[in-house]
């Protein structure tokens, strides 16, 4: 059985939106009962030409945090190559004070070439990046419990590196690590990570969670205590014409079929959306993440929120 309860968030991408509309659906989404709240760490739009508007993660965030009173607030997740790990440290645990303790801190190897080539941001290789991560997690957790933190690695040389004031939360912020590289960054995840995010039908999340099993029993961890979160598109009571939108969406990302991809959505009543969190609570997933970008229908947060979170949280 699950060791965390069930728990629901919603991700607003920043970009091609207004910032009062982002503004409002955060303090709605809070108000409503979701669990989290999250943005994303990216200087260009996703998934769509990059020549758009795009509003900048951490700093969005801070507001946000300033515009919400219960949901956790977070990056999911920050890319780890755009700053250095000890200015990540200092910025997240300015975040814990400001959200009075509500932070989790996202972070990832970073993926988006295009954004490090225009911005001369350096891109290493896929293992020059996972290594890099394993780096950072020790010099950041280092920086929010030691009183000075010195790593001499391979991508960063830390020296006698002060980071006060501590965070709010004991010992620090969680730390959510996003990605499913099996043999690399699934260890880093057992070693580092008090959350693990990634993306996929329940049974393929299952085969992952039992990889960072193996992981943890290999570094001496128990599983049980890496909340496993899951980020899926949110379709709720929606019209056949958008499913069938948001399905070849998904069917498109995963290289999939819409059929196959439907399982890989929040999607349809109140019934089938129970179901989708049951297949998934069965493997460990615990924490649905529901994707959104502008336009928000807010009109399906809503219900959701109001007509299924409920029935989950009476049982």
């Amino acid at each position: 059985m699950p060791t965390h309860p069930i728990r629901f968030g919603v991700q607003t991408g920043q970009q091609m939106v207004e910032w009062s509309q982002m503004l409002g659906l955060w303090k709605k989404a809070d108000a409503w009962g979701y669990d989290s709240l999250w943005n994303f760490d990216h200087f260009y739009p996703i998934f769509v030409p990059p020549d758009g508007p795009c509003f900048e993660g951490w700093t969005t965030l801070a507001a946000l945090a300033q515009a919400t009173t219960r949901a956790r607030v977070g990056t999911l997740v920050s890319g780890n190559t755009y700053r250095h790990p000890c200015v990540t440290a200092k910025m997240a645990a300015t975040l814990d004070h400001v959200s009075g303790g509500r932070f989790n801190l996202g972070i990832g190897a970073g993926w988006f070439e295009l954004e490090h080539r225009n911005f001369g941001i350096d891109f290493k290789s896929v293992r020059g990046r996972l290594d890099a991560l394993d780096e950072a997690c020790r010099i950041i957790k280092g920086m929010f419990t030691e009183e000075r933190t010195t790593l001499h690695g391979k991508h960063y040389t830390v020296t006698e590196a002060l980071g006060l004031p501590k965070p709010v939360q004991h010992p620090y912020p969680p730390i959510m690590i996003g990605g499913t590289g099996e043999k690399v960054l699934l260890r880093i995840v057992a070693e580092h990570a008090d959350m693990w995010n990634s993306y996929g039908a329940a049974e393929r999340m299952g085969e992952l969670i039992g990889i960072i099993r193996r992981h943890c029993d290999t570094v001496g961890r128990d599983t049980d205590t890496i909340e496993k979160t899951v980020m899926m598109p949110l379709c709720y009571r929606a019209s056949k014409e958008r499913e069938q939108f948001v399905c070849s969406v998904a069917a498109a990302t995963g290289q999939t079929t819409p059929e196959v991809a439907r399982a890989r959505v929040m999607i349809g009543d109140a019934n089938e959306c129970l179901g989708t969190i049951e297949r998934y609570s069965r493997v460990g997933v615990t924490h649905f993440i529901f994707m959104t970008f502008a336009p928000y229908m807010e009109d399906e947060i809503q219900r959701f929120a109001e007509e299924v979170i409920p029935q989950v949280r009476g049982k």
